[in-house]
């Protein structure tokens, strides 16, 4: 396999750079264009051992000072010699030290190939490989806790422990079956049927984390909806930390949309404050309200804010019209003024009712925990292992698919070889899942969605 090597560290200016280089040819890779100064070659470097120096092209011409680190092999990230050269962290220095790097003889890496290597040479299994960029990408503590675990293998040990188990039930029914006059414990039909039934609620669960994990993970699209001067800019500035919405004792200030991506607790909001909501003749503000409520009819979740100085009123109505069925916080603000609002009729609408002042972030604490309930982070614990990909997901609901047409051969009065094959079939799912038995195909579309150089 050709050794191969790319920029792994951000595409943008920084106080160190690092370069990786990987495969049988690492260090003779790394000794044509880093000189150390003690005058080692990195060939005869132990693994784990860093040495001082500088790096060079082709020319000899001196680039850059440089620490090269050694990893032996098996002891590394790919699991192959891996040699990493750490030079200033300027885009120039990086581009021409890797250029020198190519013309000594290494291949530039494609996009997740290191990972890929790590995993094809059993460092790890494909769902603690896509785990990798989920923690690369992860936005707040939970989403780098469920990483955190993914690539420890929480997930794969908890598919494992379901596939163990059917394996074992399958096994069980084959060899009843092929071999009736070997002493083979008979099959227990109560029992198959406790333990298909375990299997499928394992799954189901399984599956239920996914939607709470990827909220995490990517953040939900938000919209901050309800009547003019509800303050729906004051919680958009609270949330954001800073002035990102204009605030006026003014009806009507805000006519367009203001975004902005901030964490409500550990919840990333891709978030919107939008025009208020009432019946207006005001050419420009119309615009804006239909804007509005358009946004609020495609949100993945909506803070409807009311003003709980106010009565409530057909503009507050026409809002929680728009929302629907759309996952939703009634967040009842100013609760530093006198109260009229009819509580009651909001409490009998949604859900998950909050009091705040946006004024002075008294309820904040609450409108995150209501928004953990609602968009189902509140009981999702990522230290269990939970699904992070449309793939994983796949395979896990064909898996699920399986066991049901397993219980449903039962229940028909079936042969066991009928059954057998549909536990068969949940297995080579789950093995889809970790990468045990998986096509190049799927292996390609798993390692092309990372970075260069990871």
């Amino acid at each position: 396999m050709k050794t191969i090597a790319a920029i792994s560290t951000a595409a943008a200016p920084g106080g160190i750079g690092i370069i990786r280089i990987s495969g049988n040819e690492a260090r003779a890779v790394g000794d044509r264009v880093f000189r150390a100064a003690s005058g080692e070659t990195l060939s005869a470097a132990a693994g784990y051992t860093c040495r001082f120096g500088h790096v060079q092209d082709e020319s000899g011409a001196r680039l850059d000072e440089c620490i090269a680190t050694v990893f032996a092999a098996p002891k590394s990230f790919t699991g192959e010699d891996v040699v990493e050269l750490s030079c200033h962290g300027g885009l120039f220095i990086l581009k021409t030290v890797l250029q020198a790097v190519f013309a000594a003889g290494a291949a530039p890496a494609a996009p997740g190939e290191f990972t890929r290597r790590a995993f094809l040479n059993g460092k790890m299994d494909l769902a603690q490989a896509e785990a990798v960029m989920e923690l690369i990408s992860a936005q707040g503590r939970e989403a780098m806790k469920a990483a955190q675990a993914g690539h420890d293998g929480a997930l794969s040990r908890r598919i494992a422990a379901i596939r163990d188990d059917l394996t074992d039930v399958g096994a069980h029914l084959a060899a009843w079956a092929d071999y009736p006059d070997d002493d083979i414990p008979q099959v227990d039909e109560n029992m198959l049927k406790e333990r298909l039934s375990a299997g499928h609620d394992a799954l189901e669960a399984l599956i239920r984390s996914f939607d709470g994990g990827r909220v995490l993970r990517e953040g939900v699209v938000t919209v901050i909806a309800g009547k003019p001067n509800a303050g729906k800019s004051t919680l958009m500035n609270l949330l954001a930390g800073c002035e990102r919405s204009i605030v006026t004792d003014l009806a009507g200030t805000t006519r367009d949309v203001v975004e902005e991506t901030v964490l409500l607790g550990e919840i990333p909001l891709r978030l919107a404050d939008t025009a208020g909501i009432r019946e207006t003749e005001d050419r420009v503000e119309k615009i804006g309200v239909k804007i509005a409520l358009d946004r609020v009819r495609t949100a993945q979740f909506v803070l409807a804010v009311f003003d709980a100085s106010e009565t409530l009123n057909d503009d507050d109505r026409a809002m929680m019209e728009a929302i629907g069925e759309t996952p939703c916080v009634a967040v009842v603000n100013k609760s530093d003024l006198p109260a009229a609002i009819d509580m009651a009729e909001i409490e009998a609408r949604f859900p998950a009712v909050v009091t705040i002042s946006a004024l002075s972030g008294d309820g904040l604490s609450a409108l995150a925990e209501a928004a953990a309930r609602v968009l189902q982070t509140a009981e999702l614990n990522p230290n269990d292992g939970i699904l992070y990909t449309e793939r994983q997901r796949a395979d896990a609901k064909d898996a699920l698919a399986c066991i049901e047409e397993a219980q449903d051969a039962l229940l028909r009065g079936m042969t066991w070889d009928a059954v057998t094959v549909s536990l068969e079939g949940a297995v080579a799912a789950l093995n889809e899942l970790t990468g045990e038995r998986v096509s190049d195909a799927v292996v390609d579309r798993v390692f092309e969605k990372f970075c260069v150089g990871k």
